[in-house]
């Protein structure tokens, strides 16, 4: 058997919105488990729920709107819940930091509805859980953390831990293998499940092809991207046609740009060695090898960006360690980049005090203390971003 235990991404905000759905489904459980039996549909069955939360089950023969978001937050018990919280806790992390607390709230019953639906069309049991809702937020970490590293437990004649890509995971794992071919007679709502992961595949992939969320070089949407321009230069070059002047290359061209495609791709693949370097590193915790992989990257490849927390997380050991040039770099990276980042100002007060004190720069430093000074809300940090303004304005 196979059990995920952790990932090796931590989000860069604390997570409230997911944290209070668990807390609510915990709640909501203790509330209304009560199994007992009853005739349905003319059979002798066990209800998991008190008599008067029975009305709250997405029941197909008798629906009502509410069901739809109702039937989400019960459970038919103890190892339901369980299973179903641990799954939400361990993807619905880094999820909620993409969306934000009201977008993932939003996203979250959104699955669950939809998760209903693809229950409803399909048959005419009762339904309720979770699952449906968290197989959406699997789905959107599916695309929006392709190539994180899963830590999985597995036991069959001998115990162990091997780390698996997220898209291998949930793809082959959670969704082919659980959903389809290991279909068994019983009371799982596969379907509901199915339908999930296909809403919140579609819907994260629609939000990142639409602008609505930030992309970045490691989604699945990125991914794709790079493939399909691989594809088509191939085909394009071994046709024999130069994509770049318009006329079909003479066999000496063609023999150079299989040499240039050899060398992109050598450069291609150290620079993902690198990239997943630098991941590893700060799974680790390890800040000062990932800055000097960082630096590695960089030289290799300037215009390299790497995720908002990794690249906040660098630029700040690279101010640690005196390397005031290279934390700048990574900085202005960061602000172009990722300009709404909710503590921006920050990072804009961080950029002008190096550009005041180590590199000499007064007009970049004046720019980016006076954007910090508009923003800043602690005592101390607009009295540290005020007193370098009058200083740089005062030579």
């Amino acid at each position: 058997m196979l059990l995920p235990i952790r990932t090796s991404i931590r989000p860069w905000r604390t997570p409230y919105a997911n944290y209070a759905l668990i807390i609510i489904n915990v709640i909501i459980f203790l509330l209304t488990y009560g199994p007992h039996r009853c005739i349905v549909a003319g059979q002798l069955q066990i209800v998991p729920v008190h008599h008067w939360a029975e009305q709250f089950m997405l029941t197909p023969l008798h629906l009502s709107l509410r069901q739809f978001v109702t039937y989400a937050f019960l459970h038919g018990g103890y190892m339901h819940v369980i299973g179903n919280m641990f799954f939400l806790y361990l993807f619905g992390n880094n999820v909620n930091d993409k969306l934000g607390h009201i977008g993932y709230l939003c996203f979250y019953l959104a699955g669950g509805l939809f998760a209903g639906v693809g229950h409803t069309i399909l048959h005419a049991d009762p339904v309720l859980g979770a699952s449906g809702a968290v197989a959406a937020v699997t789905g959107a970490y599916l695309v929006l953390f392709p190539r994180t590293l899963i830590t999985v437990i597995y036991w069959f004649f001998f115990i162990g831990t091997i780390e698996v890509p997220a898209l291998y995971f949930i793809a082959l794992k959670l969704i082919l293998i659980d959903n389809i071919i290991a279909r068994f007679p019983g009371s799982i709502a596969y379907d509901a499940h199915l339908a999930g992961y296909a809403f919140g595949t579609a819907a994260v992939l629609a939000m990142l092809a639409t602008g609505l969320i930030s992309s970045s070089h490691f989604d699945l949407l990125a991914m794709l991207k790079r493939w399909n321009r691989r594809r088509r230069y191939r085909d394009v070059v071994s046709s024999g046609y130069d994509p770049f002047t318009g006329r079909t290359m003479t066999k000496q061209i063609k023999v150079k740009e299989i040499k240039k495609t050899a060398a992109q791709q050598k450069l291609e693949e150290k620079t993902k060695q690198l990239r997943n370097e630098i991941a590893s590193r700060i799974a680790q915790r390890n800040l000062a090898a990932a800055a000097e992989a960082y630096l590695e990257l960089i030289e290799l490849d300037s215009e390299q960006i790497l995720p908002r927390q990794y690249l906040l997380d660098i630029a700040n050991q690279l101010a640690s360690e005196n390397k005031h040039a290279e934390s700048a770099q990574a900085y202005e990276k960061f602000l172009t980049h990722y300009s709404k980042y909710e503590y921006v100002e920050q990072v804009q007060l961080m950029l002008g005090i190096l550009y005041s004190r180590y590199l000499h720069q007064t007009e970049l430093a004046i720019k980016h203390l006076t954007a910090a000074a508009k923003k800043l809300t602690d005592p101390g940090q607009l009295k540290m971003c005020n007193d370098e303004l009058d200083k740089l304005q005062n030579i």
